[in-house]
């Protein structure tokens, strides 16, 4: 009888912290989307990769890691990939609110989980994506509407996700933990010179430092972390599927910190999503790896 409530900790423990996780990287994109009128969306992803690099550097220490030809080749394409992702998001929130570009984004994810199954029930998630999808991309000339090319930037972050995931595993494979840091080093060497030729010398801005910073703890170090130690105390299933939630916390982020607010066929199709995203992970054939996200 003692022992009961030590069991339910022990089992709300890694949920509890992979929540702390997906609040932590909704409002590190709130807190970048602040940075946006000084050094625009390409400076806050360099910004954001390159502080993010050194933090990672220190301590997962990347150097350690082994690489042959071929598995410096995964690495490279890994890297790139978490670097399109981040940036072509960062682009996406310029004219998206934050919670309908984190469910456009997770489109990638969720069609690697779909054709990693192909079953008959793949259909029905499908639809609700494809619902989804209708929902929220403007047909015509609707108030609920939203920017054409924003949507486009949310889907090509989605692309990169599946990317990500795909090549992720196989570099992981080979270097485990080291290659997020390798990863991300590569990505801020990819994105710098985006950001520098868009933002130049305003990326020197002393008062932009301390909230680079904070971006970079709060997107990358600490949900990095966090999902880290959940990983080893839940099923990778379970992982999945707690993380399909994560368009809801980008939608309630967006609206306490960036007052946007969204109509309600706009949350129907984050539910969409959410509910695609959920029940394509629930219904996989066989275990496989989280769809662990970077943003």
């Amino acid at each position: 009888m003692s022992t009961s409530p030590r069991s339910l900790a022990t089992a709300l423990f890694p949920i509890g912290l992979l929540l702390i996780a997906m609040a932590s990287v909704q409002s590190g994109a709130s807190l970048a989307k602040s940075m946006f009128p000084i050094v625009g969306a390409q400076g806050t992803t360099a910004l954001r990769l390159i502080f993010a690099s050194v933090i990672m550097l220190l301590l997962l220490r990347p150097w350690r890691a082994k690489l042959t030809a071929k598995s410096l080749r995964t690495v490279i394409v890994y890297g790139m990939a978490l670097g399109g992702m981040n940036f072509l998001f960062y682009m996406s929130l310029r004219s998206v609110p934050l919670g309908i570009a984190v469910a456009l984004e997770f489109t990638g994810p969720l069609a690697v989980a779909i054709y990693a199954s192909r079953r008959a029930v793949d259909f029905l998630w499908i639809a609700l994506a494809i619902i989804g999808l209708l929902l929220l991309i403007p047909t015509g000339e609707t108030s609920n509407g939203i920017d054409l090319l924003g949507a486009a930037y949310a889907l090509g972050a989605g692309v990169c996700w599946a990317l990500y995931i795909l090549f992720g595993q196989k570099a992981g494979n080979d270097n485990g933990v080291q290659t997020a840091a390798l990863g991300v080093m590569i990505a801020a060497l990819f994105v710098a010179p985006f950001g520098i030729i868009h933002a130049g010398s305003a990326l020197l801005t002393p008062a932009l430092i301390p909230v680079a910073l904070g971006v970079a703890v709060l997107s990358t170090a600490l949900p990095y972390t966090l999902e880290m130690v959940a990983l080893t105390r839940l099923p990778a299933r379970t992982f999945s599927t707690l993380m399909s939630i994560e368009p809801a916390f980008g939608a309630l982020s967006g609206l306490l910190f960036l007052q946007e607010h969204l109509s309600l066929s706009q949350w129907l199709a984050i539910t969409c999503i959410i509910l695609a995203s959920a029940g394509a992970t629930l219904t996989m054939h066989n275990e496989s790896k989280p769809l662990v996200p970077a943003d």
